[in-house]
């Protein structure tokens, strides 16, 4: 029996009659696939764990273990030392390995079609070696490239009632339900995405069963003891005046990442003007290592557990070291990016916004904490992700005082308008940036 094409359809355009279909499921639909989508999610949470947990033990023995053989420092020289080796190996992986490592992250959105099967052991070793050398990235593009890849080959194969685009839907929710360890960021996150596809019944009949799988994601990675959003960040009174002092902030990390979004074509052109897939990396990762030795290990990494120390040790840092801090983690996001690494953007974003926060929060007297960390991922992460919902969500999940969300949906206004017509923070190819009638039909 012929399988059913796992492509999915063309992204939706502006044109009602271009834009992708999944058509209205009934409530019996739902209830009967709703099984699926609660195994995809735990699925892809479990993928997820083993990547953390697996990447954890490599750290430790690069870190921990092989320093304290050697009777070193795991600081200066090392940290310089361990990022080159880890740009070579990753170098070595894109050049021999079947697949080369799958596609660029710096040319990737959070979900993307299916890769061939053949791509995924090689993705897998370079994401591993990038989250235990230190590289400033996260591990979300690549793990929801996985999980969608082998959701669609499974599901269209031994399920044939749940149409690829569906598997895609699933596994992407699934996978950040996991991440973020709650369903909401899913459900924020794909609510747009599935008001822009044709077909009858409630948005939420759509939302039904990615919303179902990024629940079961969340909840697995819960009962696996591993919460990732899990701050506690001192709670202020906030005044009428720290809310317009919250707009200027937003709205002056918003520039700070719109500068970001500016250079990184520009970095990314002047590593990959060198062409050699082992050169790249390697120099990325020299370059990397000395921007750790310069920002330490709270620059490095992909920024999730950084962020929690950062917060830990509010008022022990000061006005310089959090600017020099953000600083260097922004440099570092570019490198990584621009240097054939793979992973995602989205979560040393965030440590970004939340050191630009905790920095207007030491130049201003009496600016709450957390309204200031708010602001600070609500500027960032507009302009990373281009989506206000995840930027509310992140901002709220980090600050975790929901007394704030109010504040931060009014902030988010205008540090929109500053970044709604930008251009997206990736590297476009060009046959994607072609125009329309110069793409191959879709047929």
């Amino acid at each position: 029996m012929t399988q059913p094409d796992p492509s999915p359809e063309p992204a939706p355009r502006g044109d009602p009659e271009e834009r992708p279909e999944l058509p209205s499921p009934t409530p019996r639909q739902l209830l009967v696939l709703s099984v699926p989508a609660i195994l995809v999610g735990v699925v892809t949470a479990l993928v997820l764990w083993v990547v953390d947990r697996v990447s954890e033990a490599m750290s430790d023995v690069i870190w921990t273990t092989v320093p304290d053989a050697l009777g070193v420092d795991a600081s200066g020289w090392w940290i310089l030392l361990v990022l080159t080796v880890t740009g070579f190996a990753v170098g070595l992986c894109l050049r021999f390995l079947p697949g080369h490592g799958g596609p660029d992250s710096a040319t990737t959105e959070l979900m993307e079609p299916p890769l061939p099967l053949k791509t995924l052991p090689g993705l897998a070793v370079v994401l591993l070696l990038g989250l235990a050398g230190g590289v400033s990235l996260g591990p979300e593009n690549p793990i929801i490239a996985i999980n969608v890849t082998l959701t669609v080959f499974v599901l269209t194969r031994f399920m044939p009632a749940v149409s690829p685009k569906l598997a895609m839907l699933m596994a992407a929710a699934g996978t950040i339900g996991a991440l973020f360890g709650t369903p909401v960021g899913a459900a924020l996150l794909f609510t747009g995405t599935l008001a822009a596809i044709r077909g009858g019944g409630a948005l939420w009949d759509k939302l039904f069963l990615p919303l179902a799988a990024a629940a079961a994601g969340s909840v697995t990675m819960h009962l696996l003891g591993t919460p990732p959003l899990a701050f506690t960040v001192p709670q202020d009174t906030v005044e009428p005046v720290d809310f317009l002092i919250g707009i200027v902030v937003a709205c002056v990390c918003a520039a700070i990442g719109l500068g970001a979004n500016w250079l990184f074509p520009r970095v990314y052109r002047a590593f990959h003007a060198l062409r050699n897939p082992i050169v790249v990396p390697t120099l990325g990762g020299l370059v990397l290592g000395v921007l750790g030795m310069l920002g330490g290990p709270i620059t490095m990494f992909k920024g999730l557990s950084q962020m929690g120390e950062l917060i830990q040790n509010v008022g022990q840092e000061s006005a310089g070291d959090l600017a020099l801090i953000a600083a260097i983690k922004i440099v570092a996001l570019l490198v990584a990016a621009s240097a054939m690494f793979r992973g995602g953007r989205v979560f040393p974003s965030a440590f970004i916004g939340v050191a630009l926060g905790m920095l207007a929060h030491a130049l201003i007297p009496g600016f709450p904490l957390a309204l200031a960390i708010g602001c600070g991922l609500i500027g960032i992460l507009l302009v990373v992700t281009r989506d206000g919902w995840m930027a509310l969500f992140l901002a709220a999940a980090v600050t975790g005082d929901l007394a704030l969300l109010p504040w931060f949906c009014v902030i988010v206004l205008p540090a929109w308008l500053l970044v709604s017509r930008a251009p997206e923070f990736r590297i476009i190819p060009p046959a994607a940036s072609a125009p329309p009638a110069a793409r191959p039909s879709a047929d």
